[in-house]
């Protein structure tokens, strides 16, 4: 009776320990799962922030080109107002010329007049 009371202990240690054993491994199944999730959490964070950096950088650049062609774009206006001042200030010196040569031919043909 004895020997089977060993026997029937025996296979219940056994038992036990073939349940610990999968206890054991579902835990490290739970822990290695958990894990993977953690770091695909974290690489999906990392790449996301990565993402919006990547996005900024570009609106970034994309403000500084438009900055640069508003500048190119007032450059070219103001050179178009300097072109026409520089313009309308030759025709009105011209117009001034010509109004005082033809004064100044007046002037001498009244003088060879009363000559």
């Amino acid at each position: 009776h004895e020997s089977y009371e060993l026997k029937w202990a025996g296979e219940r240690d056994a038992e036990d320990y073939k349940m610990q054993l999968a206890e054991e491994e579902r835990d490290d199944l739970a822990f290695r799962n958990a894990e993977g999730r953690r770091i695909r959490d974290d690489e999906i964070e990392l790449k996301h922030k990565a993402q919006c950096s990547e996005h900024e950088s570009y609106e970034l650049k994309w403000a500084g080109e438009r900055d640069a062609e508003d500048y190119k774009m007032q450059l070219a206006e103001e050179e178009r107002d300097d072109l026409a001042f520089r313009n309308a200030e030759g025709r009105r010196i011209r117009d001034d010329e010509i109004e005082l040569k033809h004064k100044a031919q007046c002037s001498e043909h009244e003088s060879y007049e009363l000559k």
